[in-house]
């Protein structure tokens, strides 16, 4: 294990403005199991990264990590933020989505939302939530037991609770995992939208193809190593899909 004292710091913003994210040497061990080794990745402003691989290959300890929900064993992770100061308010320029959606089933959209604003101690009124829900398509519905959703417009819920602060960066796990066509279709327009306003976006997946059509950027994750850090400009899909097929038989 490399002697790196594991940090989540503010960057200066004025000197590296390009940057958004930066791990160096990045580590994560669990027992005598390594779920990451050595990730070294500099992620731009307003950059979409798209990370495949495997199950079980780190793709979501490295999204918790940069989400401050994990800690690493070793290595640092660097956020250029409008915060500055503590790992708690580096926080507030991320926005996290589990493939979990922790919703309370019996609250209504607007009183999930009221309970985590509440939580993250962001000032919101009744017309701000809203505004939020209308921006994920569930206008009308704020009022309904979350139970009484689909997964689809559950997940929707959960993205527009990622988005009560504003954030800078939306990290999503697997996000489209479970969503029908009609909802994989509006997640894929809404990030879209949400990139082209120079969000940092980094998400999961699985499939190759969306994430190509997705992304600026593709990175592959093979047993905790990123082992294909790729522009998408430099490949063909066609190219990608088969230089990804490899990783995944040699592995």
């Amino acid at each position: 294990m490399k002697n790196v004292k594991p940090t989540l710091i503010a960057g200066d913003t004025a000197a590296d403005h390009a940057k958004m994210i930066e791990t160096h040497s990045l580590c994560k061990y669990y027992g005598r199991i390594t779920a990451l080794r050595d990730v070294n990745l500099a992620i731009q402003r307003g950059e979409f990264v798209a990370l495949l691989g495997k199950n079980g290959a780190g793709k979501t300890t490295f999204l918790r990590i940069l989400a401050g929900l994990t800690r690493p064993s070793a290595g640092t992770v660097k956020i250029h933020t409008r915060w500055e100061g503590s790992p708690a308010s580096i926080r507030r320029s991320i926005g996290y989505l589990s493939h979990n959606t922790f919703l309370y089933q019996d609250l209504t959209a607007l009183e999930n939302l009221r309970f985590y604003a509440e939580l993250m101690n962001i000032s919101a009124t009744t017309r701000s939530l809203q505004d939020k829900i209308a921006l994920v398509g569930l206008a009308g519905r704020e009022r309904e037991p979350v139970r009484n959703y689909s997964r689809g417009m559950q997940q929707r819920l959960a993205i527009a609770r990622a988005f009560l602060h504003d954030p800078d960066i939306l990290l999503l796990d697997e996000p489209f995992s479970g969503l029908d066509y009609g909802g994989a279709q509006f997640l894929k327009n809404f990030l879209t939208s949400v990139h082209s306003k120079s969000k940092t976006c980094i998400l999961t997946i699985h499939d190759a193809v969306l994430g190509y059509e997705m992304a600026d950027r593709l990175v592959v994750i093979e047993k905790g190593r990123a082992v294909l850090d790729v522009d998408k400009k430099m490949l063909s899909l066609a190219e990608f899909q088969k230089e990804y097929q490899r990783i995944s038989k040699e592995s």
